[in-house]
């Protein structure tokens, strides 16, 4: 009754061009929906009371409706009462999400009629039917997508029938940037918030190229089972957003962060932030979308990369020479030699020289001789086609271990017992479960070792903000560089014989070898610069090397490392570890490392360690 007294009050003070007067109590109850909640993008704060993730004016109706969810709804519902006259500018027009769930909780029939002409073009333009949830996979040289990326595709009705998911828009959200940012300047700003996000909307087949092609990424893309109906309910609340900005953080307000917001507007009742209090890493999220039953579908796009190196597999060494020749001087192809070839070798070697050659014209400006050769190639290739390319799809990267790591293990140091433990904000280690992730790859952020020696000494044994580490196998074809870097504090030998606590920063370049199916063999020439108390100096620098074998076995992966660090006061430091884990479960790993080191400044020192690994988010 109380809601039929409410409208007729609303319908009454509309006639007479006046806001509507509901009661507040009702208007205090929708303030508190969930619903309102999403689309104001508020948030608990940490000392009561509410905030918004929006760090934006221009979003807000209220003087205070960054944080006072009811004063916005009410200067919501007041606006929406204002003059049609206002076209494109009247708050309906700006706010069509607000408009159509307030319109639906209130009987809001008697609203103002404005021509939403930008908006009505825009919304026709993208015409959302279907939406799919995109995730391009890891690509360690960039920071912001070191752990991936997700972003949403908008479908059109006609996607699946006409094949044209290339028409369709990309929605992603990510930091501006203005000017141009070294890579350590832009990872610490993304860190502590020095950067604004944006919503963008942009068509698919340019962040596909950007993904696939400039970055070599896979993508992984999760066809989401949202009804026309929420796709579009999303999509207006995105029109909302346009220029809008938020706080943009790395690991926890970024672009899968806001995407989950996004779907809890399609969508209501779900909740999908909730699980993600302190970080939000896009595989978790993607785990996150699909254990809450939103996929009906995945399908993968191999990156050019991958496809390149598929066509090469079968070729021996020779054909592999004879793809070279090819992709530098197609006319080789008309000589007696390579045609003496049988023809569905040359279909291969032809087909693997115009992927080498788009490969390496990634990126650059057009060139008009580059496209001379890949239209002859292309001319080859019509003439003898090759088979289909079939990629193997690899694992699926939300199978692979979550990304918080609690470890707790046992061992000893030249006969003193010690327990240690230890916890990994993020994510991965050349050692972990592997499954979902590829072989050489190291992404390790915000890892803290505890150890508890005999007599209940305890003492930091580690503190790492960051270690990556990068090692893609050469080949015959493509030659990329294997890279490291990281940096912390960590116990090394000191001048007495006990460990001290130092600060560093190391990084180092070089190459790695594909040895045998699933085994690596890496070489790096490494730098370090280290703050240590029993040098003379500040700080010291030293140059080394890094070297060792990586081998993914039945049981889990094999590590065989050795390092030197030679350092420019005649300090030499160097060390040989071996580690073998075991994969209990997806989330469980159990790892014995042995280490033994040298010093000039102390005796060897031996290590054994028996580690328990609870991958945990």
């Amino acid at each position: 009754m109380k809601r039929i007294f409410a409208c007729l009050a609303l319908c009454c003070a509309a006639s007479l061009h006046a806001t509507p007067n509901s009661p507040n109590a009702r208007l205090d109850a929708l303030a508190a929906q969930p619903y309102w909640i999403a689309l104001g993008h508020y948030e608990t704060g940490k000392l009561g009371g509410w905030r918004s993730y929006v760090d934006d004016d221009a979003f807000f109706l209220a003087a205070q409706g960054d944080s006072d969810p009811t004063a916005e709804l009410r200067a919501t519902v007041a606006a929406l009462y204002q003059p049609a006259e206002l076209g494109d500018k009247h708050p309906q027009c700006v706010y069509p999400a607000r408009t159509r769930w307030l319109r639906e909780q209130l009987g809001l029939t008697d609203l103002p009629q404005p021509s939403c002409s930008e908006f009505s073009a825009w919304y026709q333009d993208v015409s959302p039917h279907s939406s799919v949830l995109v995730f391009p996979a890891a690509y360690l040289n960039s920071p912001s997508s070191m752990f991936g990326h997700t972003l949403l595709r908008i479908d059109q009705a006609d996607v699946d029938s006409h094949n044209t998911a290339l028409l369709s828009y990309a929605l992603n959200f990510g930091a501006f940037i203005e000017g141009a940012d070294n890579s350590i300047l832009y990872a610490w700003k993304g860190l502590m918030g020095g950067y604004p996000g944006l919503f963008a909307l942009v068509p698919y087949r340019e962040k596909l190229a950007e993904y696939r092609s400039l970055e070599n990424r896979d993508l992984w893309e999760y066809r989401l089972n949202l009804s026309a109906e929420e796709t579009g309910r999303m999509v207006e609340h995105v029109w909302e957003l346009k220029q809008i900005q938020f706080d943009y953080f790395f690991f926890d307000e970024n672009c899968s962060y806001r995407l989950l917001e996004l779907l809890e507007i399609a969508r209501p009742g779900i909740e999908l932030t909730d699980g993600f209090p302190i970080t939000a890493i896009p595989t978790d999220t993607v785990r996150a979308i699909k254990d809450a039953g939103l996929v009906e579908r995945i399908d993968y796009r191999p990156s050019r990369e991958r496809e390149l190196l598929a066509r090469t597999e079968p070729l021996s060494r020779a054909e592999q020479d004879w793809l070279l020749r090819l992709s530098a001087d197609p006319a080789q192809q008309h000589t007696a030699e390579f045609q003496a070839l049988p023809p569905e070798r040359r279909a291969l070697i032809q087909d693997a020289a115009f992927r080498l050659l788009r490969y390496r014209a990634t990126g650059e400006a057009r060139d008009p001789a580059t496209a001379q050769r890949s239209f002859a190639l292309l001319q080859a290739i019509n003439q003898n086609p090759p088979p289909l390319l079939d990629i193997e799809r690899p694992g699926l990267p939300e199978i692979g271990h979550e990304s918080r790591t609690w470890q707790l293990g046992a061992g000893s140091r030249d006969d003193r017992a010690f327990a240690e433990y230890g916890l990994r904000m993020a994510y991965h280690d050349l050692s972990d479960n592997a499954y979902g992730f590829p072989l050489g790859a190291q992404i390790e952020i915000l890892q803290l070792k505890l150890r508890q020696y005999e007599n209940n000494h305890w003492q930091l044994q580690r503190l790492d903000l960051a270690s990556i580490r990068s090692f893609t196998p050469r080949n015959h074809v493509l030659k990329p560089w294997s890279w490291q870097v990281a940096g912390g504090l960590e116990r090394v030998l000191g001048e007495h014989g006990d460990e001290v606590l130092v600060g560093h920063i190391n990084g180092g370049a070089g190459a790695t070898w594909q040895l045998a199916d699933e085994v690596l063999g890496f070489a790096l020439g490494t730098v370090r610069v280290e703050h240590n108390q029993d040098f003379a100096a500040f700080i010291a620098p030293a140059a080394g090397f890094n070297s060792g074998l990586l081998w993914r076995n039945p049981a889990g992966n094999l590590l065989l490392e050795a390092k030197g660090d030679y350092f420019h006061n005649g300090e030499v430091r160097r060390s040989l570890s071996l580690s073998q884990q075991w994969e209990i479960s997806r989330n469980l790993g159990l790892r014995l490392a042995a280490k033994r080191e040298f010093s000039q400044l102390a005796s060897p020192q031996n290590e054994l360690l028996l580690e328990l690994k609870w991958y945990h988010y």
